[in-house]
């Protein structure tokens, strides 16, 4: 795919509560930086987890960013409209040998694994790798739950030493090489249990088709870099630079999150914070 003639950036919340300061961060920066490139600043709403994600959260997420400020040339892409396509990209990987199905539960990965992942997370021990094909034909038949798992030892094999592009602090700075280290993800889900995605097969298929130069996340998600660089070479997608941009914390230094009930712009709004006060608070006055 040839690269487009300017920049473009994108912030990709999800839906599935309302937004905090630490999404205003990111926000902000993705488009001041946008701004600085002479490039294009797009919104999109990552909202394959069809039991989390609610179309209020959708509508306040537009709320709090033009609340912000913010705005985005097009109408922003809803992942939830795209499963056709990721299914098209998962189905491609199969063809290649690379996933297979997994019928273990969160408990039993629990109980079988040795070690963890970057995000700490039990890691898969490769219990269903070893399934007979008449024992995956009859759970398959049976209606079980399944969710598809690349084949990480043989798609790193095939795609062999990988590397990618980070420019820090800001994507203004010179790009510098990193290597990937997709092998200490294990078995990553490439297919959840009734979605025909995942985060990271989603996040890979989508920075390609919307052309996305540069990618500015949180300095917690630069683990899985490794993942979307393995799975963009296995399918011919395109690279961007990334940068990972520091992280909010809470009193007791933690990272904002919806789980730990971290304060909502919305509360800020309503205790009367302006749209400037946030700017201020976060360093882009």
């Amino acid at each position: 795919m040839s690269m487009p003639s300017e920049p473009i950036l994108r912030f990709a919340p999800s839906p599935n509560g309302r937004l905090h300061l630490g999404h205003a961060y990111s926000a902000l920066f993705t488009a001041h930086c946008a701004e600085q490139l002479g490039g294009q600043f797009l919104l999109r709403i990552e909202d394959t987890d069809i039991a989390r994600c609610k179309p209020e959260f959708t509508e306040a997420i537009f709320e709090d960013l033009r609340w912000l400020g913010l705005d985005w040339p097009d109408q922003a892409w809803r992942q939830s409209e795209r499963f056709g396509v990721y299914e098209g990209f998962a189905g491609r990987l199969r063809e290649m040998g690379l996933l297979y199905p997994c019928f273990c539960s969160r408990t039993e990965i629990a109980a079988a694994a040795h070690g963890a992942d970057p995000d700490g997370a039990p890691l898969y021990p490769g219990t269903c790798r070893h399934l007979a094909p008449s024992e995956i034909e009859r759970r398959l038949a049976s209606g079980h739950d399944v969710q598809w798992r690349l084949r990480g030892d043989l798609a790193i094999a095939r795609a062999g030493l990988l590397t990618f592009a980070v420019a820090q602090p800001t994507p203004l700075d010179r790009p510098q090489i990193r290597y990937a280290r997709p092998e200490r993800w294990g078995d990553v889900v490439i297919r959840r249990k009734g979605t025909p995605t995942s985060y990271h097969l989603s996040v890979v298929v989508d920075d390609n088709a919307q052309r996305i130069t540069h990618v500015t996340r949180g300095r917690d998600m630069e683990p899985s870099t490794d993942i979307h660089v393995l799975l963009q070479f296995l399918l011919g997608l395109s690279s961007p630079v990334y940068t990972f941009h520091k992280l909010i914390l809470d009193a007791d230094g933690g990272k904002l999150a919806k789980s730990r009930g971290a304060e909502t712009l919305a509360d800020l709004r309503a205790a009367g914070w302006t749209a400037d006060d946030v700017h201020a608070h976060l360093g882009f006055a």
